[in-house]
């Protein structure tokens, strides 16, 4: 089986010639994480490839990540920053696919600003581009799942991955709950979820078992074939090779079938990996 992490941040140190957006520096991990650091840690967790997620705090910066990818495209692939916001920017996505290592776009709508453009025109013209190109998406949405199903409904040809299960936050024994709103997304059959950093939504350690029972519903509702693990190790509380085991080890529910799509295979194909 290979095991594909869906979401890992690298990043470069800020600098006078590269300097992050005011509001970046709360949201920031560390001073950098780059490839070389990480690829060791992968292979002691049993990692074998990862998809590389530019993190919001660099601003709309992808040069980082591609040259990862670019330098072990064995290893590494990209879900870059587009910024939909700057209308002179928009004639970028016509070749956007077509940047070595690049296979879609991963768009934040965490905080007040980003999440007005869900309902002030700002985006709207993104979505019916991203399916009419065949450009997937990744999309961080607490709090905006309404205005998702609008889309998914009016674009079904765009395929979108909910990250971190639309979560955001540490919910314990109020986990399951929290989850209805997210698997009620899985009627349209262009969402699926990534299933990442989920050891930060509780409190608990190892083995998890209120995350257990959460992977149990979401696979219930989603199916392997749409859901994909992610561990977001620059900010996960426990170590890679716990948030790997959590679904390998711990879900005996899971089949070896179930597995493959889940750790890997999934996310390769609804991202059109080669």
């Amino acid at each position: 089986m290979r095991v594909i992490d869906a979401q890992i941040h690298l990043w470069a140190r800020e600098t006078s010639n590269r300097r992050w957006p005011e509001y970046g520096r709360s949201y920031a991990h560390g001073q950098e994480l780059l490839a070389e650091q990480v690829i060791s840690r992968m292979d002691e967790a049993g990692v074998d490839a990862a998809i590389l997620v530019p993190p919001s705090w660099e601003g709309d910066r992808n040069d980082v990540c591609l040259d990862a990818a670019i330098r072990y495209p064995d290893r590494f692939a990209v879900m870059g920053r587009f910024p939909i916001e700057v209308a002179t920017e928009r004639d970028q996505l016509e070749t956007w696919r077509q940047q070595t290592g690049m296979l879609g776009v991963r768009l934040t709508f965490h905080n007040r600003f980003q999440k007005a453009w869900l309902r002030d025109g700002t985006a709207d013209w993104f979505w019916s581009e991203a399916e009419r190109l065949q450009i997937p998406l990744m999309l961080f949405v607490p709090d905006s799942l309404d205005e998702i199903a609008g889309i998914a409904k009016r674009f079904p040809g765009l395929k979108l991955i909910l990250d971190h299960l639309a979560l955001f936050g540490t919910y314990d024994d109020q986990l399951i709950p929290q989850l209805d709103p997210t698997l009620a997304l899985a009627r349209f059959p262009n969402i699926a979820v990534k299933s990442s950093c989920m050891p930060n939504l509780v409190s608990e350690d190892y083995p998890f078992p209120t995350l257990v029972e959460a992977i149990q519903r979401v696979v219930g509702v989603f199916g392997p074939e749409r859901t994909f693990w992610g561990s977001d190790v620059s900010r996960l509380r426990c170590s890679w090779r716990e948030s790997r085991a959590l679904f390998t080890d711990e879900c005996s529910f899971l089949s070896s079938g179930d597995l493959e799509w889940i750790m890997g295979r999934g996310i390769r194909e609804w991202l059109r990996w080669e």
